[in-house]
């Protein structure tokens, strides 16, 4: 059996995290891992969505990836579903107070992905300029 102090002997934070049995971002890495996942919690930020809504948003997603990725997103907590007795069946999903705390964490990706975007246009831009003279 591998022991905590083995466990995170490669994590450059182990002082922090040496008293969880998991690595707190190896953790995160599974939590979010998956096919959609973080585009999901992107899309819920903000407001409570349907099925349909999350499908459209995604349309390279198969119904089945969709349902298992929400699915799993419930089982750790991060969103909600509410199944309204309606025929058809009407479904919202929507972040729960865990789930809303990642939306700082999701817009820090954003921002580091505008940025990113920025700097590539900018260089890109200026390897053109470069080119031409």
């Amino acid at each position: 059996m591998i022991s905590s102090k083995e466990m995170h002997n490669t994590c450059h934070m182990s002082d922090k995290c040496i008293k969880y049995n998991e690595c707190p971002m190896v953790l995160v890495q599974k939590i979010l891992s998956g096919k959609r996942k973080i585009m999901i919690l992107w899309y819920l930020s903000g407001k409570i969505l349907r099925f349909n809504d999350i499908k459209r948003r995604l349309p390279d997603v198969t119904q089945k990836m969709l349902t298992q990725q929400l699915r799993s997103l419930e089982e750790d907590h991060l969103i909600f579903r509410n199944v309204y007795p309606v025929v058809p069946p009407r479904v919202e999903y929507g972040l729960t107070e865990l789930g809303e705390k990642i939306i700082p964490l999701l817009e820090m990706m954003h921002g580091f992905g505008a940025e990113y975007l920025e700097l590539n246009l900018k260089n890109n831009n200026d390897v053109g300029m470069r080119k031409t003279n």
